[in-house]
C-alpha cells in the first residue's frame, strides 16, 4: 500500500510538472502570434498614413505589395534592392522578410534619401530586417557576397541589363529578379525596357512576364 502511495505521488507531480510545460508553451505561441501582429499593424499604419507623401522616386502603393506578395509567396529570405530612394519599396520587402524570417540589403547612392530611407523603415518598426548601404550600386552591386533569392531593381534604367547579369551568378534555384518601370507600352518603343526584356528573355532557366497589377509596370523574372 506505501508503494502505491508513493507512486500515485510521483505520478501526480509528473502530470503537474507535464501541464506546466505545456502551459509555458501554449502561452509562448500567443506571446508570439501578438508580437507578429503588433508589427503587422505598427507597418500598415506607417503605409497609410504615407500613402500621399511617398515621393523621390518611390514605387506607388501597388507596386510595392506586389513585391511583399512574391516574397511572401515564394519564402525569400535573401533579397537585395537597388535604389532605395525613401524606402517605400524598402519597407514592403522588409516587411515580407519580417515574416519569411530574411534579410533585405538595400543600395541608395543619394545620401539625403539614404538618411530618410533608415528613419522611415525605423519608424515602420523593420530595421532589424535591412542592411542599408550607400554608395553606387556600379560598384556595389557586383561586390555583394553570398546568394539571393529576390532581387528587386529600381535604380539608373540604362543599367538594368548590367545588375542583372552581375547578379544572375548569384540566384538561387528558385529566385525571382525584378525590375520596376517596365511597362507592355513602352516595349517597343526601341528603349532601354526593350532592351531589358530582350536581354532577360534570352536567360534560358528563367521566365519573364510583367505583372499584369502593377500601376508603373513590375518585370518578375523567375527561375523555372
Amino acid at each position: 500500500m506505501t508503494y502505491l502511495i508513493i507512486d500515485r505521488r510521483r505520478c501526480s507531480l509528473a502530470c503537474i510538472l507535464l501541464a506546466t510545460l505545456i502551459c509555458a508553451v501554449m502561452i509562448g505561441f500567443p506571446s508570439a502570434s501578438s508580437a507578429d501582429e503588433a508589427l503587422d499593424a505598427r507597418v500598415q499604419r506607417f503605409l497609410d498614413d504615407q500613402t500621399r507623401d511617398w515621393r523621390d522616386l518611390n514605387v506607388p502603393y501597388q507596386d510595392g505589395k506586389i513585391l511583399h506578395d512574391i516574397v511572401v509567396e515564394h519564402g525569400f529570405t535573401r533579397a537585395v534592392e537597388i535604389g532605395t530612394s525613401t524606402g517605400h519599396s524598402t519597407i514592403w520587402i522588409a516587411w515580407a522578410m519580417s515574416k519569411t524570417g530574411g534579410q533585405l540589403t538595400t543600395v541608395e547612392i543619394d545620401e539625403r534619401r539614404y538618411n530618410q530611407a533608415r528613419e522611415n523603415v525605423a519608424e515602420a518598426g523593420l530595421s532589424d530586417y535591412v542592411e542599408f548601404v550607400l554608395g553606387d550600386a556600379h560598384q556595389i552591386v557586383p561586390r555583394l557576397e553570398g546568394s539571393f533569392d529576390f532581387v528587386f531593381s529600381d535604380a539608373d534604367k540604362d543599367w538594368y541589363v548590367n545588375y542583372f547579369d552581375a547578379l544572375y551568378p548569384k540566384l538561387t534555384g528558385n529566385a525571382c529578379f525584378t525590375a520596376h518601370n517596365v511597362r507592355e507600352s513602352r516595349i517597343r518603343s526601341g528603349r532601354w525596357q526593350a532592351q531589358y526584356l530582350a536581354h532577360v528573355r534570352t536567360v534560358s532557366d528563367m521566365e519573364t512576364i510583367l505583372h499584369p497589377d502593377a500601376r508603373a509596370g513590375v518585370a518578375v523574372t523567375c527561375k523555372k
